[in-house]
């Protein structure tokens, strides 16, 4: 496994958390997203190469590949993207870096934030490409990728301690 395991455990600074005041169910669903999505991005962030594209587990996973599909999952379910092999979002190139993946990664969350906020109502359906059966709502959406992004972001916890022992958000 990569890492050194003999380097000390190295606490990473903690985040604020999610809102406990939303003003409304979108806006405390988007505040959960949001914390979720800042805590991988920030695993990511200052991971050192070539650590950061390399496996740390028999599945091939990264941290940077992970931050890569959730960019792809994004895309695909708040802008309507449609993405040809799902296993091939989870593979970062040789040409991508930590600042290419990270900006892509935030501008696609910027994206995807504008079409939440422009949501009216949770129940419409979300602008994903068509697919067998119904379109998802919007709060399925929302609910979904809360889903998605903290079940990856517990995968970057795993590989980011493998990394260099760096634990916490």
């Amino acid at each position: 496994m990569p890492g050194n395991r003999a380097q000390p455990c190295r606490t990473r600074a903690k985040d604020t958390g999610p809102p406990r005041t939303g003003a409304d169910e979108k806006a405390t669903l988007r505040g959960f997203l949001d914390q979720l999505r800042n805590s991988i991005a920030d695993k990511v962030a200052d991971a050192p190469e070539p650590q950061v594209r390399t496996s740390g587990v028999p599945s091939g996973t990264s941290l940077l590949g992970l931050l890569k599909h959730l960019a792809c999952v994004e895309r695909f379910y708040f802008l309507g993207e449609d993405v040809d092999e799902w296993p091939a979002t989870l593979r970062p190139s040789a040409q991508d870096t930590i600042d290419s993946v990270l900006a892509d990664y935030r501008k696609t969350v910027e994206r995807a934030n504008q079409v939440i906020d422009a949501c009216p109502d949770l129940t419409l359906p979300s602008p994903r490409p068509p697919r067998r059966g119904p379109t998802p709502s919007m709060r399925w959406v929302l609910v979904h990728m809360i889903e998605e992004t903290g079940r990856h972001a517990g995968h970057a916890d795993i590989l980011r301690e493998q990394i260099d022992g760096s634990t916490g958000r």
